[in-house]
């Protein structure tokens, strides 16, 4: 019962977000959309930035059990999946008093995704740890800095056809890369 309630939860205020600004949303709003007295949100969450916490927190997971033949496109598909589908709620957090959570959860989803590969890749070229993990950061910051100019633009252009664009625009530079910071 406390899975279907927190899902209920969850999926009331992603709803919720959609429609409005993250600070016009109360937990009043939230219980009346599940139906749910208040009681009961406080039971699974402390607040709303605990709800959010645990709703990015849930997201950044997802990205742990990835194909490991994912291509640097797919991976990074797969860190900004969320954003893409979640357009209207995610800018309402970006414009909110909590966009440093959702900068926070943007790091860890694209540190996670870019790692992966860099992981992958740096074994074939014997790449130093130290190194390894300059590229790493490289890529991480690259990744939060389109997705912060998609949302700091409004979203006023496709993000995945932008991020094709730079993949095969810098085809091969994380190859060069490793290989430069190699032993």
């Amino acid at each position: 019962m406390a899975n279907f309630t927190e899902k209920a939860i969850k999926e009331s205020f992603m709803e919720l977000l959609n429609d409005k600004q993250l600070s016009k949303i109360t937990v009043k709003d939230i219980s009346e959309k599940c139906g749910i007295n208040r009681n009961t949100f406080y039971y699974h969450f402390n607040d709303i930035p605990d709800l959010l916490e645990v709703i990015f927190t849930e997201e950044a997971e997802k990205i742990i059990n990835v194909d490991e033949n994912a291509s640097l496109y797919e991976l990074l598909i797969l860190a900004v999946d969320f954003s893409i589908e979640n357009k209207t709620a995610v800018y309402h957090i970006f414009k909110s008093a909590n966009r440093e959570m959702f900068e926070a959860f943007l790091g860890r989803i694209s540190e996670k995704a870019v790692s992966q590969l860099i992981e992958r890749k740096a074994a074939e070229y014997n790449t130093e740890e130290n190194n390894k993990r300059a590229i790493i950061q490289y890529y991480k910051y690259l990744l939060m800095g389109i997705v912060i100019d998609w949302l700091s633009n409004e979203m006023q252009y496709e993000l995945q056809n932008e991020l094709r664009r730079i993949c095969d625009l810098f085809e091969g530079s994380m190859e060069r890369a490793l290989e430069r910071g190699s032993v």
